[in-house]
C-alpha cells in the first residue's frame, strides 16, 4: 500500500482531519486539485463561531456546540486570531417573534447555556445604534469571531510538520474499490490505500452512489466598513423576519465591522445598501471600504460512514457554520478511522505551529528586535495594513507556503486596506516571482487560468 489513509480535498475539514490523524502512526496523504489548501474558505477572513442556537437541524446544532467548546483550545495552541464576542438574534415583527421564542425553547432543550431572551428596551440599551424595529432578541454569551483561513492554514501546517504528504495541483478522477483497499486515480498518479476520506462535495466516483445532499443556497452581499465608521455594534447582530432576508453585523478580527445581507435574489450593490439602511441607518460610499459577494451555504451536512466496513468515509454538504463545526467533525472522523486501523499515538508528535510575526500587532521594541535579526521586516510593502517584506517572504517559505497572490493575501492581509492593492500589488508579485524562481508572466492570482500578466511587450526585469 502507498498510504494508510488518503484524504481527498484540502479544505478546512480535510486539513483538520489530516491534523488529527497525524497524531497517530499512520502514513497519510492529502490530495488537493488547487494551487493552495483551504480554497473553500471565504476571502473575507472573519467568520462567526456559532453555538447552535440558530440551527433548525438538531445534528448540526450539536456539531456547532461541540465545535464551539473545542475551538478555544485550538486557537490558543495555534496562535489563530479569535475574539470572543456576544451575539444578538433580533425579531423585528410579530411572526418572527414567535419564531424566535421557538428557537430559544429549542436551544434550552438542546442544553445550550448562557443564552437569554431580551425585550426591545434591553436590546436598544445594548445597541443604541440600531435603527430597526425590535420585538425581542436572543442574547448569547457563547459566540465569537475567528479568522477561518488562519485556522485552516494552521491545521495544514501542523499536519505537514508531522508527516502528512500534501499533493497540490492534483485532481482526483476516480476512486475504485480493489481486493485490498482502494485505488485512487488522479490526473498525475495512481495510489493504493487502506482507507479514503472524501471531503469534496458534489464529486461522485465509482465507489459512490448518486449524491443525496439537500442543497440550500442563497446570496451574500458583504460591506466591509472603514475603521472610521462610528455606527458599529458591540455585539454580533443578526435578524429574523417574515421575509427570508437576513442582515448580519459582524465585528471583524481586524478591528473594523462588516455588514452583510443574505437574500434569495441576486440583488446589486445599491439594492443591498438600501435594504441594509433599514437596519442601521444610511451608509455613505466613503464609509465602505470594500464590497464582496459570496454564496451562502445551508446544505444538509452529513458524515457518511455507511461504507466504513470497506474503509470509505464521505463528508458531504457545505454549511455556513462549517468553521465552527470543523474541530468536532475532525475528531469524530479521526476516531472512526483509527478504530478501523491498527495504529498507536506518536511519541514525537509536535502539537505546535511554527512561529510567525504580524508586524502591525507588535510593540516598537519587538519590531526593532526582529529587524535586527532580519532586515526584511523593516521594509513595509503594504502601507495600509503595515505588512512587511519579511512577512511576505515567510508566507511563501513556510510549510505549504503561498504560491499565488491570493495565497499571500490570505496569509498576510496585504491589499485588504483602503487602496485595495493599488500601491503594493506589483511589489508583492515581484517578491513571489523572486522567491519561487519564476518569471512575472508565470505569476497567477489563484489558479493556472488567472495569470497576472499575459505577456511582455518590453524586456524589463520588473513591473
Amino acid at each position: 500500500m502507498d498510504y494508510d489513509v488518503l484524504i481527498l480535498g484540502g479544505g478546512i475539514i480535510g486539513c483538520a482531519v489530516a491534523y488529527e490523524l497525524s497524531k497517530y502512526s499512520l502514513n497519510i496523504a492529502l490530495i488537493e486539485k488547487d494551487y493552495d489548501i483551504a480554497d473553500d474558505v471565504a476571502l473575507l477572513n472573519s467568520a462567526i463561531v456559532y453555538d447552535g442556537v440558530e440551527c433548525e437541524d438538531t445534528l448540526v446544532a450539536k456539531l456547532e456546540l461541540m465545535g464551539n467548546k473545542l475551538i478555544d483550545d485550538v486557537v490558543s495552541k495555534f496562535n489563530v486570531r479569535f475574539k470572543k464576542c456576544n451575539s444578538l438574534i433580533i425579531a423585528e415583527d410579530k411572526k418572527s417573534e414567535e419564531k424566535l421564542i421557538n428557537m430559544y425553547d429549542k436551544a434550552l432543550n438542546r442544553g445550550i447555556d448562557n443564552i437569554y431572551l431580551l425585550d426591545s428596551k434591553e436590546v436598544y440599551k445594548m445597541e443604541p445604534n440600531l435603527t430597526m424595529s425590535v420585538k425581542k432578541a436572543i442574547y448569547s454569551k457563547n459566540t465569537g469571531i475567528i479568522a477561518p483561513y488562519d485556522l485552516a492554514i494552521a491545521y495544514g501546517e501542523v499536519a505537514f510538520d508531522n508527516g502528512v504528504n500534501f499533493k497540490l495541483e492534483e485532481e482526483v478522477l476516480d476512486i475504485q474499490k480493489v481486493s485490498k483497499g482502494f485505488r485512487v486515480i488522479t490526473n498525475k498518479n495512481k495510489f493504493s490505500c487502506n482507507m479514503v476520506l472524501n471531503t469534496t462535495p458534489g464529486e461522485n466516483y465509482s465507489i459512490d452512489g448518486s449524491s443525496k445532499v439537500s442543497k440550500n443556497r442563497s446570496y451574500l452581499k458583504h460591506f466591509l466598513l472603514d475603521k472610521s465608521f462610528k455606527g458599529s455594534f458591540k455585539n454580533i447582530v443578526s435578524t429574523i423576519s417574515e421575509t427570508k432576508e437576513t442582515v448580519y453585523s459582524v465585528p471583524t478580527v481586524q478591528e473594523n465591522s462588516m455588514i452583510s445581507i443574505k437574500t434569495d435574489e441576486d440583488i446589486n450593490y445599491h439594492e443591498s445598501l438600501r435594504k441594509i439602511s433599514n437596519f442601521m441607518g444610511k451608509l455613505s460610499d466613503e464609509e465602505i471600504n470594500t464590497f464582496y459577494e459570496s454564496p451562502f451555504y445551508n446544505d444538509t451536512l452529513i458524515i457518511d460512514d455507511s461504507l466504513i466496513d470497506t474503509g470509505y468515509i464521505k463528508v458531504t454538504g457545505k454549511h455556513y457554520g462549517q468553521v465552527t463545526m470543523t474541530p468536532a467533525i475532525a475528531k469524530i472522523v479521526c476516531e472512526t478511522i483509527i478504530n478501523n486501523l491498527n495504529c498507536i499515538l506518536k511519541k514525537d508528535f509536535v502539537d505546535k505551529r511554527r512561529e510567525f510575526y504580524r508586524f502591525r500587532y507588535l510593540s516598537n521594541k519587538e519590531r526593532n528586535d526582529i529587524i535586527k535579526v532580519n532586515k526584511n521586516y523593516g521594509k513595509i510593502v503594504c502601507y495600509c495594513k503595515k505588512v512587511t517584506e519579511g512577512e511576505i517572504i515567510d508566507s511563501i517559505r513556510r510549510p505549504l507556503g503561498a504560491r499565488t497572490l491570493e495565497g499571500i493575501k490570505r496569509r498576510t492581509e496585504v491589499t485588504f486596506g483602503s487602496c485595495n492593492g493599488a500601491q503594493c500589488l506589483n511589489k508583492i508579485a515581484t517578491i513571489l516571482a523572486r522567491e519561487t524562481n519564476k518569471s512575472m508572466t508565470e505569476i497567477v492570482k489563484d489558479s493556472k487560468n488567472s495569470r497576472l500578466i499575459v505577456g511582455r511587450i518590453k524586456e524589463f526585469d520588473e513591473i
